[in-house]
């Protein structure tokens, strides 16, 4: 076994130096560094616990604002516009908070699609001349740009939202850089508990049975789901896998086979691989992408009689997929925004990194859809009241094995960014601990019952 990991490693080093130029958010490779019962993690150097006491990640909400609101400007860097619904999110965010804090609108100055490559630093640069003292980003692949600007502008600020590497550059002098991201994950579980309830429903009205619809089902007996990602990243590969344990907590039965187009953004690629799974007999079709094409796709084969339904990201899908739309996983981003804003306002220091979920109020499902099961509602707010008192938690190790066994050691730490984990066992206290040791996801082992494919076509 401990071959096959190092093989699937090397493997996925070469695919991530390819992707990682187009990468919109966190895109830490998609390492399956976990290990089974009983493997000896010493044999490749890591360490065998981590203090959770030490975890440099922050979930404070805003403080008290005692500083000018009206002194800050804000430069913030975009990797797309509000036509993507992913840094749409982030423009709703920063615009919330600056209103609620009473910072004036001219005072932020927005830089829209800038591409990841050395024109992040030139529009970092720009805004620095602007008067921006506080300057963001919302890519993982404007990252290394920022800390190139941070190490420039001394006396500025500036924040790689979605970013892996603030700790490590703190480390090595860089102070004025931080990272931040949701915990995300927890809304992709609670999407994925809306679909399984949409399952049940179903199955207990006789209309999915292997009788009537012999295609939803694989040889195993299991439902088949569908999900479309972008990338095999940790925050993909995190997000799915909630996404699979939160429709498995209401139906068990289920098998899930994932596509990655290698764009957080296309709407023909997210069509095509959501109509090969319904063409496959897929029940739910999931996303982590930010077009609607996979919803468009679901409706149009609803409507041609399908049982198919969807659940988007980042926006409600509603308006493209009445029929069909349960609902999406999404983040409420004007949460870390005000912190960090009145932070900073207040001469505080943000947190080098910064994650919340449901606690925080920080992330959230959009509007269930007309066709959700009778009592969704209901049933959710009990499991989101889970979340938030950490009596439920996402990944539970007795809910899930890997090569057929339960998971005692998997590790999250890169500590030399070589897309190799080497460092800090993340499962205790019966749960891996996602987004602890940075703020942005690291679990990336791909389960029983999930199937990674290749990308239609491709």
């Amino acid at each position: 076994m401990q071959k096959k990991i190092i093989l699937r490693l090397m493997t996925l080093v070469l695919v991530a130096s390819l992707m990682l130029a187009m990468a919109a958010c966190d895109k830490t490779g998609g390492n399956d560094n976990s290990q089974g019962e009983n493997q000896e993690p010493a044999a490749f150097g890591w360490s065998k616990t981590l203090d959770l006491a030490q975890t440099g990640v922050v979930k404070d909400k805003a403080p008290a604002l005692t500083g000018d609101p009206t002194s800050l400007k804000v430069g913030v860097i975009l990797i797309g516009d509000e036509t993507e619904g992913y840094t749409k999110a982030h423009i709703d965010g920063i615009k919330a908070a600056a209103e609620k804090l009473g910072i004036p609108a001219e005072n932020i100055k927005f830089k829209y699609s800038i591409n990841e490559s050395e024109l992040v630093v030139d529009k970092a640069n720009e805004l620095y001349s602007e008067g921006c003292r506080l300057i963001m980003s919302n890519s993982y692949g404007h990252q290394d740009y920022m800390i190139e600007a941070a190490q420039e502008h001394t006396d500025a600020y500036f924040v790689a939202v979605t970013g892996d590497k603030a700790t490590n550059a703190v480390e090595q002098g860089i102070t004025n850089l931080s990272n931040a991201f949701n915990d995300v994950y927890q809304s992709r579980y609670v999407s994925g508990v809306v679909a399984g309830l949409k399952l049940k429903e179903l199955i207990d009205e006789g209309e999915l049975t292997k009788e009537k619809h012999p295609e939803n089902f694989d040889a195993d007996g299991n439902i088949k789901i569908g999900y479309v990602g972008a990338f095999n990243y940790a925050e993909v590969i995190s997000g799915y896998t909630s996404f699979f344990l939160g429709i498995r907590s209401v139906v068990p039965n289920v098998s899930m086979e994932v596509y990655y187009i290698g764009s957080w953004f296309d709407f023909d690629k997210d069509k095509t691989a959501a109509t090969d799974f319904i063409n496959k007999g897929c029940v739910i079709i999931g996303q982590h992408s930010d077009s609607t094409g996979a919803p468009t796709a679901v409706e149009a084969a609803f409507d041609a009689g399908k049982l198919v339904f969807s659940v988007g990201y980042n926006v409600s899908m509603l308006d493209t997929a009445p029929d069909t739309a349960l609902t999406s996983a999404t983040n409420n981003w004007a949460v870390y925004y005000e912190y960090a804003f009145a932070t900073y306002i207040n001469g505080g220091k943000i947190a080098t990194d910064w994650a919340a979920g449901f606690e925080a109020d920080a992330v959230s499902i959009t509007e269930l859809g007309t066709n959700c099961a009778a009592g969704t509602g209901e049933y959710v707010a009990n499991v989101i009241n889970q979340l938030k008192a950490g009596t439920l938690h996402v990944f539970d190790t007795s809910k899930f094995t890997y090569e057929g066994k339960k998971l005692t050691w998997a590790y999250a730490t890169d500590t030399d960014f070589n897309w190799v984990y080497d460092a800090d066992n993340v499962i205790s206290d019966g749960y891996y601990h996602e987004s602890y040791v940075r703020s942005a996801p690291h679990f990336s082992i791909i389960i029983d019952g999930i199937k990674e494919l290749n990308t239609p076509g491709n």
